[in-house]
């Protein structure tokens, strides 16, 4: 083998180990070291409590108030769920990152997506500034007290339900999984269960921006 093809089969396995590192950064990788402090408790997504009626409502991001009534005119993706969460959310928000990340620069100024913690109090504003953008940076943690969480959650006719602590004190939050998607015009327009693809999202959201606005 010469000179030229060994530095070829070097760059090769250069790439290949690149590759497969950003694949497990991507997938497997939690961000501030959660991973080392998630309960080995598992659970499934919960149905939903009720009919969603969906609307406006304000809770807290890591950079101040957010009230869902200054969103008018962006499509608006919403997620509940929890960063201590070991199987159902980070699978659900890397989809998300998928479907965002194949809509255009232009579209993705017409998107919001928030994530809405059930556990609020683990997840402190500390984590949620890393843990929603760490999947894409449209993404914004939202929390508020246990009441306003109640009361954002029966809108959109999410359960969420605390376990009983595993022997090191860790627990896991059994939760809705649905992917609830606001139109421009803040009216729910679609629910997309768990496990929906990244394209069934992308479609959902384009359906919208492609909708004359109504006056």
């Amino acid at each position: 083998m010469n000179a030229d093809s060994r530095k070829n089969s070097l760059w090769s396995v250069l790439i290949i180990s690149l590759c497969a590192l950003l694949f497990w950064l991507a997938f497997f990788w939690t961000p501030t070291g959660l991973r080392q402090q998630q309960t080995s408790q598992t659970h499934t997504p919960l149905q939903l409590a009720e009919t969603p009626r969906g609307g406006d409502f304000r809770l807290q991001s890591p950079t101040g108030e957010v009230n869902l009534a200054d969103y008018r005119g962006k499509v608006i993706i919403l997620y509940f769920g929890y960063t201590f969460c070991p199987d159902i959310c980070p699978t659900a928000l890397s989809i998300l990152r998928q479907a965002l990340s194949a809509l255009t620069v232009e579209e993705q100024e017409k998107v919001q997506s928030f994530f809405i913690s059930v556990d609020p109090e683990r997840d402190t504003q500390e984590i949620l500034k890393v843990y929603p953008p760490f999947f894409h940076p449209n993404i914004v943690g939202l929390s508020g007290t246990p009441e306003q969480i109640s009361q954002v959650s029966a809108l959109y006719g999410v359960r969420y339900m605390k376990q009983n602590p595993d022997a090191d004190g860790l627990y896991a939050v059994d939760h809705t999984a649905f992917t609830y998607i606001n139109a421009p015009d803040g009216k729910l327009s679609a629910i997309l269960p768990h496990g929906s693809s990244a394209e069934a999202i992308v479609v959902a959201i384009r359906e919208l921006l492609d909708k004359p606005a109504q006056h």
